[in-house]
């Protein structure tokens, strides 16, 4: 019995020692956290004294600005109704630019168009005048070709007047011509086909006939070559130069019919003389 009185004397001792030391512990840390509350309201305290403080200073900023703002909407309505003004001084200054932009131009035009008058009279003069000068030397220029002309016209008036009367017509006519002996002639009498006649060292095609207006068409071949003439007019000879020696050969129409053509065709007698080719040269 001694002996369990004595141990639950121990455990008494040890529960009262744990519970003081619990008792303790709370002590310290009741007085912990009091001290970190009386520092949190030393903060808060202070912390509240810069806010009030930074308070006071911004309502007198504020107070202050609210005063410029007064003044400032004063000065913002002056400098309006300044803008305002200035806004209708510029309209007029414009309008009264723009006015004497016109009376300038206008005057520029004018003195412009003087001055181009006077450069165009100026240069008008000068091409009347070079005209003048050219106008002469193309007068003679031209009275010299008509000269020439004139004299080309009596030629071919001689020529062909010449040319007329070694031109058979009808069959009394190219009897006289044979009868001077100086050419020879064939008679031809070709209708429209697609073979060709010969005549003399020629050959002939008529293509197509006009008797109303005495016009024909016809190929010749010579020398391997064919030559078309074409709208061609009766008792009109036209004229080949045919071999080597380029003889003066003339192929004459006098009646025209329908699909048919008369006439004759002419050639030198003395070639060698009538030669327009080398030995036309040689003899030269």
């Amino acid at each position: 019995m001694d002996w369990l009185r004595s141990k639950t004397t121990a455990i008494a001792g040890g529960c009262f020692a744990l519970i003081a030391l619990e008792s303790y512990a709370l002590m310290s840390m009741r007085n912990t956290v009091e001290d970190k509350i009386s520092s949190v309201e030393r903060d808060f305290q202070a912390t509240r004294a810069q806010d009030e403080s930074k308070i006071g200073q911004l309502t007198s900023a504020l107070d202050l600005v609210t005063q410029r703002m007064g003044i400032t909407a004063q000065e913002l309505k002056q400098a309006n109704a300044l803008a305002e003004k200035l806004k209708q001084e510029n309209a007029q200054t414009a309008q009264t630019a723009q006015r004497l932009r016109r009376e300038l131009a206008a005057k520029a035009d004018a003195a412009a168009v003087k001055q181009l008058h006077e450069e165009a009279t100026s240069k008008l003069a000068e091409v009347q005048e070079d005209a003048t000068v050219k106008l002469g030397a193309v007068s003679g220029e031209v009275q010299v070709v008509r000269t020439d002309l004139d004299a080309t016209r009596q030629d071919l008036a001689n020529s062909k007047k010449e040319l007329t009367g070694l031109i058979a017509h009808n069959v009394t006519e190219l009897a006289e011509l044979r009868r001077r002996g100086e050419r020879e002639y064939f008679e031809f009498d070709i209708n429209k086909s697609k073979e060709f006649a010969r005549i003399a060292d020629i050959l002939v095609q008529l293509k197509k006939s006009d008797v109303k207006r005495q016009k024909f068409d016809v190929v010749i071949q010579a020398d391997d070559s064919s030559i078309a003439k074409k709208d061609r007019t009766a008792n009109e000879p036209v004229t080949l130069l045919v071999g080597p020696d380029r003889l003066r050969y003339e192929f004459v129409v006098n009646y025209v019919d329908k699909d048919r053509i008369r006439g004759y065709l002419s050639t030198p007698k003395d070639k060698t003389l009538s030669a327009e080719g080398p030995n036309f040269r040689r003899l030269q």
